[in-house]
């Protein structure tokens, strides 16, 4: 497709980006980060496995679904430093991926709606189909590294724990669906990024439109000098004296 029509790589990036999103939502909600699994040598008792999320914690018996004990004010009371960080982390990333999306939309509908001649007052701004999409690949990225780095946290953080009090701590499915998440969001910014280095002349400002130029209009590519250009701009008359014999 031509890179003045809305690409399919765009769309790509923008369904893989919002699929990025429900998953960060989805890591949020769940109270799966991380598993405590509380042994009996009562043999006419049940082991227990608490679940703890960011904002709530559920203990359930082995076998059963239902919460024995649910805390829904688990998030005010979190002693666990990576949960913590978590907390903030993983909202802030969701807040960046939206804004990416937002601006990856307008660049779509300014591609799909806007005429070919660009608006010289708009010429300069970042509402524009390149502008936007390259800053929305670099807030992807950006929500990238947010969300990815607090995520493999949890990881050593487990095993610290482990090693600090018993080996009674594992980390659950919402880490993956977090680094995967992230995963998608680096993905998205990739797929941008390729697209505007495939459609703009990188020596050229990002915000450069990317319509075709009306001959009236001025163009901001440099003109190629011509060759009486470099001549000087004082022309000498040198006369030319003939002795005649």
């Amino acid at each position: 497709m031509g890179c003045r029509d809305v690409h399919a790589a765009t769309v790509l990036a923008f369904l893989s980006g919002t699929a990025s999103v429900a998953g960060l939502l989805a890591a949020v909600l769940l109270p799966n980060w991380r598993q405590m699994r509380l042994y009996t040598y009562n043999k006419n008792e049940r082991n227990v496995t608490v679940y703890t999320g960011l904002w709530i914690k559920c203990a359930r018996f082995d076998g059963s679904r239902d919460c024995v004990i649910y805390d829904p004010q688990w998030y005010t009371a979190v002693d666990q430093l990576d949960l913590r960080v978590l907390q903030f982390a993983l909202p802030l990333s969701m807040f960046t991926a939206v804004s990416a999306l937002f601006l990856c939309m307008i660049g779509m509908c300014n591609t799909a709606f806007v005429s070919t001649v660009p608006n010289v007052k708009l010429a300069k701004c970042l509402v524009n189909s390149a502008g936007c999409h390259l800053v929305a690949g670099l807030l992807f990225l950006l929500a990238c590294a947010i969300c990815l780095i607090p995520s493999i946290w949890v990881i050593f953080y487990n095993n610290y724990l482990n090693r600090k009090y018993e080996p009674i701590f594992s980390f659950d499915i919402s880490v993956f669906i977090a680094i995967a998440s992230a995963g998608g969001l680096f993905f998205t910014s990739i797929m941008l990024f390729l697209w505007y280095c495939a459609c703009k002349s990188l020596p050229s400002p990002f915000w450069q439109p990317l319509y075709s130029h009306a001959p009236s209009m001025h163009s901001y590519a440099s003109q190629p000098y011509s060759a009486r250009s470099r001549l000087s701009a004082v022309e000498i008359d040198i006369p030319v004296v003939t002795h005649s014999s």
